[in-house]
């Protein structure tokens, strides 16, 4: 139960952190930062994160119903700091410096690694239970 515990506080603050990525991503559009910047990838990637934290804090309530989001935001969390690690290497190659590395890397493995750790287990199904159709909300 403790461990259960342990993951819903995680996940509300990691799902607090990446949905600050909306407010980012609104003075970003609203200021044409972006445009200005000539990085349109970052909105696109701060719209992701966004959509991600609403989806962890959803994901806090239940934990054990949303294994496979929750695994997402570990999986997606560690390949977006592998990839700012070959930036970093890669512009250090060049004789160049990212403003936030490395303390953005670390942050990410720390998310991506906390999450694998505290991922509830998988719960079995019935062995040989048919796939039942899906249930609607009644009107």
């Amino acid at each position: 139960m403790k461990r259960e515990r342990a993951l819903q506080v995680v996940l509300v603050l990691v799902g607090l952190f990446y949905s600050v990525c909306g407010y980012i991503l609104f003075d970003d559009l609203w200021h044409l930062r972006w445009l200005s910047g000539h990085s349109d990838v970052m909105p696109m990637f701060l719209s992701l994160n966004t959509a991600l934290g609403v989806c962890l804090l959803v994901a806090a309530k239940q934990p054990a119903k949303h294994r496979l989001m929750i695994a997402y935001g570990a999986w997606s969390s560690l390949a977006h700091a592998f990839t700012m690690t070959i930036q970093s290497a890669q512009a250090l190659a060049h004789g160049m410096h990212r403003k936030d590395s490395p303390q953005d890397i670390v942050i990410f493995v720390v998310i991506g690694v906390t999450l694998l750790a505290l991922l509830p287990a998988k719960q079995p199904s019935p062995a040989g239970a048919p796939i039942s159709e899906p249930r609607f909300a009644e009107r």
